[in-house]
């Protein structure tokens, strides 16, 4: 995988940040948003904590037997590195102090921290997933810490966010990320560690708003993207879309009001075209405002819920490069291979290539080391974008974290990913990676093949399963020049292994 730019060290990364950014020019002590109190500081590593103080001023930094001291440079600011933590599961002080003026930071737990961002499947919280009366009963587990990080798009890269730590109980899980709860609470039993969960996400945003801008205009394989979003702004007309707009807003209100006297439920709001415009056109703007702000804290790694956003014409053929983009950019920004998984879009009633194409990307991005993906694609709900098992999801992705990043033994860490495939005759043979436990249909017999030749006419192909291959064949295609699995955005394919956990969908004919 190609690296967009020269790597930095640590403090250029943590400075270009300072640059970037509205510079705080105050004595005023004060810490970056995510220390504060109740927070989770990863364990096993050098933990960065960082503020702002008078310039000149000598701040020290007391924690869990050390301290640390740094002096306030001339623009504010001070960092410093405590060494690698051990796990405690009872809250700590950490004690802040410049000359006269001092911060307490309370409640400090040490154990596994990690980051989960995207868009609305990833912000969705706990309180609209499947059970929740359930998972609300069940929510007691004071040693699991939420942070919801609230700021919002900028044009340049943000020093500080915004938000706060939250204990999970009952009256607060509601509020979580579900994927990330459900993702943390696997974690947290299998482990028996504190886990702070930091969520970043805003529905409806594509990816292109989390990498940084400068990074994505100098990457030559995104000059296609740039070309396509060019041209796509200069046909939208936003003094028509505004027109139209106010129109639809003006017999809402009638409509609304009407409702309101007939004490009947009120009409759905019509939505904004160029603030929804906008917000899809975004490069960078949440990279700055959103993500920005965290780095360098530490932590495991991060975990990503996105992709709708891109499935469509003109973006979704650019994912299988901004994923992995995004991945090797925010890994040199905080200086660490961290590992890195997402989740595949599960299947949606939608027609079209868009939605497979984007699932392919995701496929194609497990070539980085320390990735991982949890598939999803019978997961999905048919009419609801927003599908309520997030409990599922968050426990795929929690197999992958325990298996790959942990190392603990786990039964499967994935469902069936294609590796290669070869042409003999008729028959196309695909080798899988994960298919532990053997390869089977889950109902049936497999269904969800497609096979064509040089025609490209698609044809149902038969399939039968040979230890971790499967072969494919069908007596109208003589010469097979590719195969196709579930290539469809709400697909019945039913290729799973020996744990029941689906297999990827894929093409054989895929770009390269």
């Amino acid at each position: 995988m190609y690296l967009p730019f020269p790597r930095r060290s640590f403090l250029a990364t943590f400075f270009c940040t300072l640059f970037l950014s509205p510079i705080v020019r105050s004595a005023e002590l004060k810490l970056g948003c995510l220390f504060s109190d109740h927070m989770v500081l990863q364990r096993d590593k050098p933990v960065p904590v960082w503020g702002w103080g008078e310039p000149g001023k000598q701040v020290s930094v007391s924690f869990a037997g050390q301290t640390k001291s740094a002096v306030v440079d001339k623009d504010g600011k001070w960092m410093v590195k405590l060494d690698p933590l051990t796990t405690n599961a009872s809250g700590q002080t950490m004690k802040v102090q410049s000359g006269d003026k001092s911060i307490d930071v309370n409640d400090i737990l040490i154990g596994e921290v990690w980051l989960g961002s995207g868009q609305s499947n990833m912000a969705m919280t706990v309180s609209r997933s499947r059970d929740f009366d359930k998972e609300q009963a069940d929510a007691n587990y004071p040693l699991i810490r939420s942070f919801k990080e609230g700021s919002a798009s900028a044009q340049s890269a943000q020093q500080d966010g915004k938000g706060k730590w939250e204990v999970c109980s009952s009256e607060s899980v509601g509020l979580f990320s579900a994927t990330l709860y459900f993702f943390g609470k696997s974690l947290h039993k299998e482990l028996n560690v504190p886990i702070g969960l930091i969520n970043s996400s805003v529905g409806g945003t594509p990816i292109e708003a989390w990498i940084d801008g400068e990074t994505q205009k100098k990457t030559p394989e995104l000059k296609g993207f740039f070309d396509w979003q060019e041209a796509d702004r200069a046909a939208f007309d936003r003094e028509a879309a505004k027109a139209a707009y106010q129109k639809q807003l003006a017999k809402w209100e009638v409509a609304r009001d009407k409702a309101k006297a007939d004490k009947k439920p009120l009409p759905a709001k019509p939505r904004d075209p160029v603030e929804t415009r906008d917000r899809k056109d975004d490069i960078g703007g949440l990279f700055n405002g959103k993500i920005a702000p965290l780095i360098p804290f530490a932590m495991r790694g991060f975990i990503w819920y996105q992709g709708e956003a891109n499935g469509h014409p003109g973006k979704s053929p650019h994912y299988r490069f901004q994923l992995p983009l995004l991945i090797s950019d925010w890994r040199q920004r905080w200086e660490e291979e961290l590992p890195a998984a997402w989740v595949q879009l599960p299947n949606f009633g939608r027609t079209g290539e868009h939605w497979p194409e984007v699932r392919e990307g995701m496929l194609q991005t497990l070539k980085l080391p320390k990735t991982g993906m949890a598939i999803a694609i019978d997961l999905g709900d048919e009419k609801d974008i927003h599908p309520k098992n997030k409990q599922d999801v968050g426990k795929r992705l929690a197999l992958w974290a325990l298996g790959d990043v942990y190392g603990q033994k786990v039964n499967s860490t994935s469902g069936p990913i294609p590796t290669t495939h070869s042409i003999n005759g008729q028959e196309i043979r695909v080798s899988f990676s994960h298919a532990d436990g053997g390869l089977k249909s889950k109902e049936g017999d497999l269904k969800g093949f497609v096979m064509c030749g040089q025609d490209k006419q698609w044809k149902p192909a038969k399939v039968k399963i040979e230890g971790n291959q499967i072969i494919a064949s069908n007596p109208e295609v003589t010469s097979p020049i590719a195969l196709r699995y579930s290539w469809d955005a709400w697909p019945d394919g039913n290729l799973i292994n020996g744990f029941n956990l689906p297999a990827s969908p894929f093409r054989t004919d895929a770009p390269r």
